[in-house]
Order: C-alpha cells, then structure tokens, then sequence
C-alpha cells in the first residue's frame, strides 16, 4: 500500500520531530516543507537564510505541485506542509486530489505563540497558520464527506505510540515502531534551513516528554490573537485521533 501523506500544520509545533518518526520508517521518504522557498519568494518575509533556501530549491508552484502528487520512490510519502505557505494567490485544488492523503497536526494556540515570540517580535494569526489551517481542512473534508485525520501535540507527547498507530490506521499504511525513535543528527531530508531552526530536534532520539505545565497566560495583543485561533483550535480538537 503506498501514501503520499501531507502533514498540515503551522509553525512552532512538533512537525520537525514529526517528519523524523516518518523518515525513519524503512518504507519512507521525507519531503520538508516544499513551499517554504516558494512562498519566501512570492511573500518577500526577511527570514534567516532567505537566500539560501531560495536558491536551494527555485521550483515553480507548478512543478511543486507534481511532485507532491507524484509516486514517491518508497512506498510511504511524507510531506511536511505549513500551513502559512499556502499563498491565497496560488491555487490549492491539489490538496484534495484522491491522490493525497491529508492529515492535519494541531497544538494550543497559546503554546504555539509562546515559542513563536521567542524567535520572531511580531506575530498574526495568519502567520502562525490559523485561517489557513480551517480552510485547508474545510476543502479536504468536503471532498471526502468526513473529517480527515487530526492529532494534537500533547496527544502525540503523552502517548507517541497510541496515537501514531492510530494515525497510521487513519492513513491505510501499517505502523511501524522505527516511528518512535531515531539516531540523533541531521537527515539527507532536512531543508537547508535545518542550521538555524533544527538544532533541538537533531539532539532528540524520540518525541519529547508529555507537556505537564499549564496553559500559558497571554496579556495584550498575544492574547487577542489567541482568543481568534481558540475557536478554530477547538473545532479541530473535537476530530482528534485517540488511541485504541
């Protein structure tokens, strides 16, 4: 059985440590947020190494697009996707051809923006992915007639293996436990920009303990827009895998 697997999620989430448990599946090939260049090109954000990501991948949206729904050389295609890359200008028709398989990785808003602001002063909700993330699932969900698959952080944290066989079972492919750890270091499947954001991540051998301290409390404009993105959090969470 083959899958091409596209991951939606936003930013400051475990979707790196994600795509480490998929890639080191034996029957599976990585692909790290292929329009991350694309969108530094057509957003013109300053973000570390802009011009070596540009250039490491110039590929138009067209072609990105074919690759994704492509026949992977392994059986098990994972694609990591944030969610923020998706430009409203470009077309998003693909996301729903039968072809791919849509999975969607959330976390608490008010934690995403806490890691967030400690890399980056100004934040939206469009930045961190919010309204793009409801819509991507809208339009996978009215093609299928049903929810696709959605797991959270602190789910994945407290019961890796539960909820990843859970996943597996929602994707058609079979679990496997080379999921739940891997060598430390940097993978072949890495973007270029791995120096500048994945230096945690390439320490771990697994996912890292179950989040235990509380909601974070935001004041002012962090906590506006954790008030936008609650709701739409909410709505996702009550899709959520569970373990058997």
């Amino acid at each position: 059985m083959s899958a091409n697997i596209a991951m939606w999620s936003g930013p400051r989430n475990i979707s790196t440590a994600m795509m480490y448990s998929f890639g080191n599946r034996p029957d599976c090939i990585a692909w790290d947020e292929p329009f991350y260049a694309f969108s530094l090109v057509h957003h013109g954000n300053d973000h570390p190494m802009r011009d070596e990501i540009i250039a490491a991948d110039p590929s138009g949206w067209d072609s990105l697009v074919a690759k994704c729904l492509a026949p992977a050389p392994k059986p098990v295609f994972y694609q990591k996707h944030m969610t923020h890359h998706m430009l409203p200008s470009f077309r998003r028709d693909w996301i729903a051809h039968p072809e791919v398989v849509n999975a969607f990785l959330i976390r608490e808003p008010e934690r995403v923006l806490v890691s967030y602001t400690k890399q980056w002063s100004d934040v939206t909700l469009e930045e961190i992915g919010v309204p793009q993330q409801i819509a991507i699932f809208d339009q996978v969900a009215q093609r299928l007639g049903r929810a696709p698959p959605v797991i959270d952080t602190a789910d994945v944290l407290a019961d890796p293996r539960g909820i990843l066989t859970a996943l597996c079972a929602a994707t058609a492919i079979p679990f496997s436990e080379a999921m739940l750890h891997w060598p430390a270091g940097r993978r072949a499947s890495d973007g270029v920009w791995a120096p500048v954001w994945y230096k945690t991540v390439e320490a771990s051998t697994g996912f890292a303990p179950a989040e235990t301290r509380p909601t974070p409390k935001l004041d002012g404009a962090l906590a506006r827009i954790a008030d936008e993105a609650r709701p739409h959090y909410l709505r996702l969470k009550q899709y959520c895998l569970r373990a058997a």
